[in-house]
Formats: structure tokens, sequence, C-alpha cells
């Protein structure tokens, strides 16, 4: 018990903190824990469905408390070529100083550099479309676009920086210039579309969330949502994951389960002469049952917290030093991740599997305080 308690906690522990990083790396590369945007544009992403003076409201929602940055950004399709070749892509306007903060985009750049002013015409692109456009760093790149007032946006930019993420879709279609040059080319004025915000604790995000509406109710016409909102398929990926993972703890505590019904079944079985004669002396069965369920409620309470207190000294020595898959530091440098998981000491990692194996020990005591309600005591003292 005390093994398998400990085990448990240990493993919930860094699924959890699994969960938290898979959330906070999904949401770092672009989305952010939360977004202020115009009521309607994230269902259907019109370049008129702006938010006026971006850069000033991106200001005070990182004012914010337990907002830890923000940043305002515009979004367009347009089609960038170079003497050669032409392909569709999304550009984005970010705010070069306030964007590396908000998103792990800017620390994937390979070669060259980022974004620096907030209106120089100069841009970053991925690694393939790069490639199939046959541009490198210094070379002009034009794209062509529809601004905000319905009028044709073109403009030139110098590659200044060239991203590989890994992914192929993104380092294919999206590339980043400054908000400026970007409101100065579309026709924006100082609008853009969204703010984007990271919290510093995920568990905080609804609290900021409605704070933030709090705030800009008096404009019915900014929403602020949520990476729930923003990112639906990560919880449900989330909660499939939990599934299956809870199915392999459900065989680990099935097995100590019958572990515990074979130690106090065989207790009963070496007892049964013993319980036939507290029998005869007049003790009733129920006294006896109610003694086997007591003394696996104390073994399961010495393996709860002895497996607890054990489980969780592990996960605090990991929260303190770390801990990481083999090959985890790699690809977490790949793609500028963290290179270590730190599992945290809570409540729900210390108690959640523990508690659910007590539970489990109690009810295998059944079986074997029941049979002793049927058991004979002339019988019973005359078992070998």
């Amino acid at each position: 018990m005390v093994f398998c308690n400990a085990l448990l906690v240990f493993l919930i522990a860094v699924q959890l903190d699994s969960y938290r990083m898979m959330i906070d790396n999904t949401l770092g590369a672009f989305t952010g824990h939360l977004q202020v945007q115009r009521a309607g544009y994230h269902e259907d992403q019109r370049m008129q469905q702006t938010v006026p003076a971006v850069a000033a409201l991106a200001d005070k929602v990182r004012r914010q408390p337990g907002v830890s940055a923000a940043a305002g950004r515009a979004m367009a399709y347009a089609l960038a070529s170079s003497e050669q070749r032409s392909f569709g892509i999304l550009v984005t306007g970010v705010q070069p100083d306030a964007e590396p903060s908000v998103s792990t985009y800017p620390g994937l750049v390979s070669a060259g550099r980022y974004l620096d002013g907030s209106e120089a015409a100069e841009i970053v692109i991925g690694a393939v479309l790069a490639r199939n456009l046959k541009l490198g760093l210094g070379d002009e790149l034009t794209f062509l676009g529809s601004g905000r007032d319905g009028g044709i946006a073109a403009g030139v930019a110098t590659v200044v920086g060239i991203v590989d993420s890994g992914i192929a879709e993104v380092d294919r279609g999206v590339a980043q210039i400054p908000l400026g040059y970007f409101q100065q080319t579309f026709f924006m004025g100082d609008s853009g579309h969204s703010v984007v915000a990271r919290v510093d604790e995920l568990d905080h995000t609804d609290a900021v969330v409605a704070s933030l509406r709090r705030q800009l109710a008096a404009d019915s016409e900014l929403v602020v949502l949520d990476w729930d909102t923003l990112q639906p398929g990560l919880r449900e990926a989330i909660q499939t994951d939990m599934i299956s993972a809870w199915f392999m703890y459900a065989v680990l505590i099935v097995l100590v389960a019958l572990s515990v019904l074979n130690t106090q079944l065989m207790s009963v079985l070496e007892r049964t002469r013993e319980f036939g004669v507290m029998l005869a002396l007049g003790m009733r069965p129920g006294r006896l049952g109610r003694l086997v369920m007591l003394e696996t409620l104390l073994m399961a309470t010495l393996g709860l917290a002895l497996g607890a207190l054990v489980g969780a000294a592990v996960v605090y020595y990991f929260s303190v030093f770390g801990f990481s898959y083999p090959g985890m530091a790699e690809a977490a440098a790949k793609f500028n991740l963290p290179p270590r998981l730190y599992p945290q000491v809570s409540a729900l990692a210390v108690f959640w599997g523990p508690v659910t194996v007590f539970a489990g020990a109690l009810l295998a005591s059944l079986y074997p305080a029941l049979k002793l309600l049927r058991m004979e005591p002339v019988a019973a003292m005359r078992a070998v």
C-alpha cells in the first residue's frame, strides 16, 4: 500500500504538471491564456472587426493584476511574392518589444534576428516559406492584400529573420511584421484585431478574465475570451489522456485491492478455529466482521498516511530539481520550451490516488467480513 500510494502520488503529480506544461506551451506558441477581441471576430475573422487603440489597450491589460504580459496584434491574409514565386500567407502585425513575452515564436528564430522597431519595414518568415520563395536574410518580400477600407494594401519588407518551428504549416504560412508598419500598410489607423495576454498562474485565468470583463463592460463591442474558448480541442485532448491514464491507475488500484483481499481472507482462514471458539463463547458474528474491517481500516490508514508522505516528499524533491524524460531536453530546445518538468505538491496529487486505494481496500475487506457472518462455531472449531 505504501509503495502503491507513493507511486500514485508521483505519477499523478507528474501528469498534472505535464498538462500544465502542455497548456502553457500550446498557448504560448501563439494564442495566449486570454485575448481581447471585437465581438464576433473569433468566429468570423474579418479585417473590419477591429479593436480600437490596440496598443493602449494592451498597456491597460498589462497593468491588470494577475497578468504577466500582454501585446497587441493585427492579422491579414496576403499574397507574398519574391522575384520567382508567390504564396498565400497570414501576415501578423506584432509589437516587437512585447511579443516575446506572450509567444515562444520569436525565440524560434534560427537565422538572423527578430523584429526591431514598431514601424520598420521588416519581416520574419518561416523556413519553409523562405525556401519556397527562395529568399534569404536581407532579401525583399512583397506582399499584397486587402486593407481595412476594402482597398488594395501592398508592402515591401526586408527579411531580417527566419523561423524554424519544426511545424511545416506554421513555417510555410506565417509571417510577422511590426504592428506600426502593419497599421500603415493595411490602413488600420491605431487599431488591431486582438490583445493577447498571459497570466501569472494558469489557475488564475478565470479570475483575470472576469476582472477584465468587468472593466471592459462599458464597451459592448469588446469581448474577453479565455484559452478554453480559443483552443476548445485542448481541454478535450487532456480529458482523453486523463481517461487513458486513469485506466492504468485503476489496474494498479485493483491489484492493491486484490492483495488486501487475499491478505485479509488468509487472515480469516488462518484464525478459523480461533473465531469458532469466540463464537461458541457467545461473541456475535457481526463483532468479528467489524474486527476484520477495523484491521483493514488501520492498515489502509497507515498505508495512506505513509504513502502520501513518501510520495509528497518525492514530488517536493523533483519540484526543486526538476524531472526530465529521456530526450525531453533535446526536443524542448528545438521548440523553445522548458527542458524539465517541475511537478508541484498539491492536495489533489497527494490524496487523489491514496484515498482511492483506501476506499478500494475497505471494499476488498467486505468479503472476508461477510464470510464471518455465515461461520458456524462447531464447523469452524473442527477446521484444520
